[in-house]
């Protein structure tokens, strides 16, 4: 029998957007917890910002981000959920080259098993802009515990098998 081939850690440049009319980075919770799991996975934070809910910002930040060459992934936290002032994925969907329909699916099928019928308000998605992976989450704290520790650190470690999202990187701008 073959031996199984291991892969080295890859670090990914990631960047944090705080979706928020109230968060400041005093108060921040979502936006902390997602720096410090991705620094303790080993990836490299990027940038973070706080932005209102207003597309027209969420949009200028991550059209920045995608467009730099360091930043291969952003991860947003608020404005998923159904209240008048929720318009995170109306910000990105726009901007995406390709959505990721399974990752809004399989998170709602993991907080499921959590928060029980509750998770129909989440407008979780994401997908790719220019090369740039983009995952937005909702506001909580736990939602977005659950959304790094069951799918995005997995996808974001190119240790991952049978196949992950870092090793898709150099195929994301293929014509």
């Amino acid at each position: 029998m073959a031996e199984k081939q291991t892969r080295d850690f890859i670090p990914v440049g990631i960047a944090i957007l705080t979706i928020s009319d109230t968060r400041t980075e005093g108060n921040d919770k979502s936006g902390n917890l997602l720096v410090s799991r991705l620094q303790e996975a080993g990836h490299r934070l990027q940038d973070k910002k706080i932005v209102p809910d207003n597309i027209y910002n969420i949009r200028a930040v991550i059209t920045q981000w995608c467009i730099d060459d360091a930043v291969q992934a952003i991860i947003t936290t608020g404005g998923t959920g159904i209240t008048g002032r929720d318009g995170t994925p109306e910000a990105v969907s726009v901007l995406l080259d390709k959505e990721i329909p399974g990752f809004g699916e399989t998170f709602r099928a993991i907080s499921y098993e959590q928060i029980g019928t509750s998770t129909i308000q989440s407008r979780t998605i994401a997908g790719v802009c220019n090369g740039t992976f983009i995952f937005c989450l909702p506001g909580s704290t736990n939602a977005c515990a659950t959304a790094w520790d069951q799918l995005i650190i997995k996808q974001l470690d190119y240790r991952t098998r049978p196949c992950n999202l870092v090793e898709l990187m150099p195929r994301l701008l293929e014509k």
